[in-house]
């Protein structure tokens, strides 16, 4: 495609050819970036068939602008730089109009500069850890606001934390989360000896140490809490050492923001229960939106046991909201779509709606659920839907920053200057 582009004689007759060539296609084409293999393949691998079954649905509905919907899988295989790699190979050479794809923050910002360069599309459907806001992106996972600060204020308020282990594998999303969730609890007059902060590398699986190290915070009689940013299968040694140590949730409740019902299935529970997870969804919601979902689920996989979690409903909703997109421009061109998706509302699961705002991330409800010994989540408290916050309130360079795409074609604005900082993301 770039190739063919480049002999072009002029930029409006490559935008006229261009919409020939989509004109005659037969299909149109997105692509699906999820690691099926390595560390990450636990996670990633659910939100592939997701895709699947979005796009199997929408073209048993007649397609989309009168064409079938095609799916491009690829496996960038939890390797960071070949995430780039395949994001350009499914633009460039697949001709995809939207990619769907990435778990981990480092993923994510590795297709950054592919994306913006080749002005692609990119639907990312997990919790991260804000601080960016791409013209070239849709955030359907949740923003710090939308996750992490309400899930301490949770711990804090309802089971009495007073000292706090931050917990994380050792990347963006971690790092950036926990700095976020130190200056939010330093500004609530928790101490800086009672934070404890530790990260292990992707796969890390000798637990014993750091368990031990974080049951010892509680010695001198005050309550802990675990934070969790722990990612992929590190995941399943983590919660065996807890089990392992005899830590119940009573003794030292952990609060996980990458685990979810995927994770759990491969676990045994009975001593999770009553440890915590902070999503936008859970398998256990009780709406009717939710029962349809789950049972149209395990109709397409076959197997009766496949769980649901909150990437999954993000990748729903991110997939529905790029076909309200497409359907109001009448195009799936990246720029005819941006223009028609920002105000776009669609249904999520838990029975209200998400809305995708002027800096590209949605608005959420925010639960908190608790491990059942089935590996479900009673949820134990919810809220309306928050509407994400692209840059933190709790760092100072970031609280006078705003984004802002169709008002001011930028997602760093300095609010105080009244200047765009700039119009490419951080990577």
């Amino acid at each position: 495609m770039q190739g063919f582009r480049s002999v072009l004689l002029g930029s409006a007759l490559g935008l006229t050819l261009t919409g020939v060539a989509w004109a005659q296609d037969d299909t149109i084409k997105i692509g699906v970036l999820h690691s099926l293999s390595g560390t990450m393949a636990i996670s990633e691998t659910t939100l592939k068939d997701t895709v699947l079954m979005m796009v199997e649905q929408q073209n048993a509905k007649g397609g989309l602008l009168g064409k079938q919907i095609e799916a491009v899988v690829v496996d960038p295989a939890s390797d960071w730089p070949l995430f780039a790699e395949k994001a350009r190979e499914l633009i460039s050479d697949q001709g995809v109009d939207a990619i769907f794809g990435c778990w981990t923050s480092v993923s994510r910002k590795s297709v950054l500069p592919v994306i913006e360069e080749l002005n692609g599309l990119l639907f990312y459907p997990v919790q991260y850890e804000g601080e960016e806001s791409s013209k070239n992106v849709i955030y359907t996972g949740a923003a710090p606001n939308q996750q992490a600060i309400p899930a301490v204020n949770y711990m804090r308020d309802e089971l009495g934390v007073e000292k706090w282990a931050l917990l994380g594998t050792d990347y963006v999303y971690p790092r950036t989360t926990n700095t976020i969730l130190e200056a939010y609890l330093k500004d609530n007059g928790v101490a800086e000896e009672d934070i404890f902060v530790n990260y292990t590398p992707f796969g890390h699986s000798d637990w014993s140490k750091i368990v031990a190290d974080v049951v010892a915070l509680g010695n001198d009689g005050k309550q802990v809490g675990v934070v969790s940013t722990i990612n992929g299968d590190a995941n399943v040694g983590f919660y065996k050492e807890l089990a392992a140590a005899g830590v119940s949730a009573m003794d030292l409740p952990v609060m996980a923001f990458s685990v979810g019902e995927e994770e759990l299935s491969g676990l045994d529970t009975e001593n999770l229960v009553g440890h915590l997870a902070a999503w936008n969804y859970f398998e256990s919601a009780d709406t009717p939106e939710n029962a349809a979902f789950i049972e149209e689920w395990r109709s397409f996989t076959g197997d009766e046991n496949r769980v649901t979690n909150d990437p999954m409903e993000a990748t729903m909703i991110g997939f529905n909201a790029w076909v309200a997109a497409v359907e109001a421009a009448g195009s799936p061109e990246t720029d005819a779509v941006l223009d028609a998706i920002v105000g776009v509302e669609v249904p999520n699961l838990t029975g209200s709606t998400a809305t995708v705002l002027p800096n590209h991330h949605l608005t959420k409800p925010v639960l908190i659920g608790e491990i059942r010994e089935d590996g479900q989540f009673d949820i134990v408290s919810e809220t309306d839907p928050v509407p994400g916050d692209a840059w933190t309130d709790f760092l100072p360079d970031s609280a006078v920053l705003d984004a802002d795409w169709p008002g001011k074609a930028c997602g760093m604005f300095n609010t105080e200057t009244g200047n765009c900082v700039q119009v490419q993301s951080n990577y």
